[in-house]
Parts: structure tokens; sequence; C-alpha cells
């Protein structure tokens, strides 16, 4: 009876020696399709930056971890060409890391050695080291990935599904939806963890730890392609970190446990209801105050032309860190006219409040409704223009006063109240920002007009 010989398996195809998980990667795969890939990479940029600049693409520029670097070349070219080349580095930068982690395998090293990839400066003589290391007897690649292997590719499996749904579900609810609502800052952070959890833990239970880490680096890589594709600055991803980053990691251990009891339906059906959780959006934003008082050591008449104009002196640079990470700030104010009707114009770093006053009592009480207002803030980005619609349009001064009410020992107890709506769920978080923020302008503005009068 002839003994039974096993089929030859076919060769690994192209795609998966690329971008798989599991083909091997020698030496000269590796340095002939990273290499290789590099230099296609360089000339598709290298010929869009000469496009619109007819100038070269330094290859200094090209090899920059920094992505302002990277894309300062390209000059004033439209800004959909950087949110397109931030997309094609994608699929590059998982076919590097891919290979370096299989590279490293087949080298004999462990598995998690090809994530120094991801490492700046030092990536490039990393890739290079693998490039030169001989290939070493390895565990069969036609096995299950098991151990470290399986958890380096399922923390990569998770991270990546996770901050692709972050990403989607962002621009998904900004563009189409028109909203920055609960949907987007509750149900996809924590969508976004249910599935990366689910993933990493879809084949094997992973510890805790390792949930951790692949929790928050789903938060971070999606908010690093968020600022990379224009659509989010530094200073608004900081500040939705503390709501975010928890929702991610509670999610995390949800889909963890939904992996456990191989519950895919389960997982699937919130990923599906995710985009239409606007349809349950609370109604539109109540009214908010923000109140602040500085007593002034002169009485109310001579403070009042300081209220109007700011004394006709301009605030100089504000000392405080905050106001320099892009928070807008008053420079300066004039009114034309007099009484009710006239209209006062405070000039901010963004650009100008148009005041049309209401109320107009000397000294006692001016009062005015904000016709026009500048965007909130200057985002920090690599680009010139991020598109987030809340930087213009979220946040809408209504109106203003001040009120000044003398004091017994002659001098004046001058309060600033900004009212405002901010049209941003869930508004009791936003609304903790909002509030610190107008309250540190207020500061600004009323510390100004105590330093104008009494030096006088």
């Amino acid at each position: 009876m002839s003994e039974l010989v096993p089929a030859p398996s076919s060769p690994p195809s192209l795609f998966s020696q690329l971008a798989g998980v599991t083909a091997p990667v020698d030496r000269k795969l590796y340095a002939t399709a990273g290499f290789g890939l590099m230099g296609v990479k360089y000339v598709v940029e290298a010929a869009a930056v000469y496009a619109f600049t007819q100038t070269l693409y330094p290859l200094y520029a090209f090899l920059s971890p920094i992505a302002a670097v990277r894309i300062a070349p390209a000059g004033d070219a439209p800004e959909w060409l950087f949110a397109l080349w931030a997309l094609w580095t994608l699929p590059f930068a998982w076919i590097g890391v891919s290979m370096s982690v299989r590279r490293a395998r087949d080298a004999g090293l462990p598995a998690f050695v090809g994530l120094f990839f991801f490492i700046p400066l030092l990536n490039m003589l990393f890739m290079l080291l693998l490039a030169a290391l001989p290939s070493r007897p390895a565990r069969p690649v036609s096995t299950p990935l098991k151990g470290e292997e399986r958890l380096v590719w399922a923390a990569l499996t998770g991270v990546t599904g996770g901050a692709a749904l972050g990403v989607g579900m962002t621009a998904f609810s900004v563009f189409v939806l028109g909203e920055y609502g609960n949907a987007l800052f509750v149900g996809t952070p924590a969508m976004m963890g249910m599935v990366a959890g689910f993933l990493l833990n879809a084949r094997s239970p992973q510890g805790i730890l390792p949930n951790l880490v692949v929790g928050a680096l789903t938060v971070a890589i999606s908010g690093a392609l968020l600022l990379l594709t224009a659509l989010e600055g530094v200073i608004c991803l900081m500040m939705a970190a503390p709501l975010v980053m928890p929702l991610a990691l509670l999610g995390v251990f949800l889909g963890a446990g939904l992996a456990r009891v191989e519950a895919q339906r389960a997982l699937a059906a919130p990923l599906g209801a995710l985009p239409f959780l606007g349809i349950a959006e609370p109604p539109p934003a109540q009214e908010r105050s923000v109140e602040t008082t500085v007593d002034i050591a002169a009485p109310p008449e001579a403070v009042w032309d300081a209220v109007i104009g700011f004394g006709g002196v301009e605030l100089p640079e504000p000392p405080e860190w905050y106001f320099h990470t892009g928070i807008a700030y008053p420079i300066r104010a004039r009114i034309e006219g007099e009484g009710v009707g006239a209209v006062r114009y405070c000039e901010f770093s963004t650009g100008p409040f148009v005041e049309p006053i209401t109320t107009w009592d000397p000294p006692h009480h001016l009062a005015f409704d904000v016709r026009e207002s500048p965007p909130t803030m200057h985002e920090w980005s690599p680009y010139n223009t991020v598109y987030a619609p809340h930087l213009d349009g979220i946040l809408k001064s209504r109106r203003g006063e001040f009120v000044l009410t003398p004091l017994a020992d002659g001098g004046t107890r001058l309060t600033g109240r900004t009212v405002y709506t901010f049209d941003m769920a869930p508004e009791p978080f936003w609304g903790l920002w909002s509030d610190a923020s107008i309250h540190a302008i207020h500061l600004r503005v009323l510390h100004h007009i105590a330093g104008v009068v009494e030096a006088e």
C-alpha cells in the first residue's frame, strides 16, 4: 500500500508576502520590497511636490519623522493634497510593520522587535539591520500563531480596527450628520474600544495589561490619524482625551468579554446602530452664563471710559501659557457712536466681535448683543487649515454686559458677564472647558481695565 504524500503547499501570494501575517520574509525580500516601496513612495510624493511648486522634494524632508517637515516643501499646495498625502502613507506603514515583524521572526528575534519600525530616527538603522541578518530556523509558518506572536498580531489587528472605526465615525458624524454629539464623543470611543478588545481577544483571551495597552494605542493612533488628515488639531484632541480614553478602555474590556463568549452578532448590532445614534441627540444647547468680578480702586465714573474701549490702550501679549495654545484672546476694543444703537468692536487674536449696544447707562451698566464672532481658537496642526467645523459655530456668544457697582471705600466692583451657547455633546463635559476659557478671557479684560484706570 503506497504511502500518502502530502500535497505541496502553493507559494504565498505577493499580497500575503507584503501585507500578510504568516508568510516568511527573508532578508532579500525585506530589502527588495522595503527599500523598493520606499523608492516608489518618494517618487510619487516628489512628483506631487514638483507639480505644485516646481521644486525638488528634499530627501531629508521625506525621511523626517516630523509631519510638518515632511509636508513643508509642498508650500501652498491645496489642502486636499495634504489629507490625501496622509491617507497614502497608511498602507506603506502597515506593509512596513508587517514585514518587519515577520523579518524579525525569520531572523530568530522576538516578534515584538519588529515594532521598532515605528521608532522615529532609529527606524532606518533598524531596517538596515533586519535587511542584513540571516534567516534562522523558526517554527513552521503553516501553524497558527501562538504566544507572543499571536499577541503582537492580535494587538496590531485590534488597534487597526479600532482606529479605523474612530476616524471613519468622526468623518461620518461631522460631515454627514453635521454634528458633534454623543454618537461621536460617547458612542464612538466605546465602540472603538469594543472592536479593538474583540479583535485582540478573538482567538485567545489576553491579560489586563495587553488590553489596556491596546485601548490606549487605539485612542492615540486615532488621534494621530485625525491630526494627519486635518480633521482635528492638537488642542482639541488633548481636551477630548479625558472623556475619550476612559470610554475606550471600558469598551476594550466589553469587547474582550464578547470575544470570550464568541458573540460576534452582539458586536455587530451596536456597530450597525452607531451611525444612527445621532437621531437620539438632545435638543439644542441651553444658554450658559459666565460671570467674573474684580474690584478696582477707582470710582465708577473713572472706570466707565475704560470699559467702553479698554481705555484706548491695546492689551499686551498674554503671559498665560494657555493663550499661546491657540485659544482666542482679546487685543483691543473701540466703539462707534454713543448710546443704544452704537456698535462696539472687540478685536480678538482670531478676528473681531461685532457688538451692538443694547443698554447704555453710564457709569453703571453697559450691555450688548453679539452680531458677529470669530473662530474660538486657531488649532495647532501641521496644516494651514483644519477641517473641524467646531472651530467656528459650535460656541456662539449671544450677549454680554459690564456692571459697575460702587463700593463703600470709593472703589468699583466691575462684573463682566457673557451668555453663550455651546452646541457640542456631552455638554456638561465640554462646558467645563468653555466656561474656563471664557472666564480666562474675562480676567484678561478686567485686569487690563483695572490696570489702566489705577495707573491714571
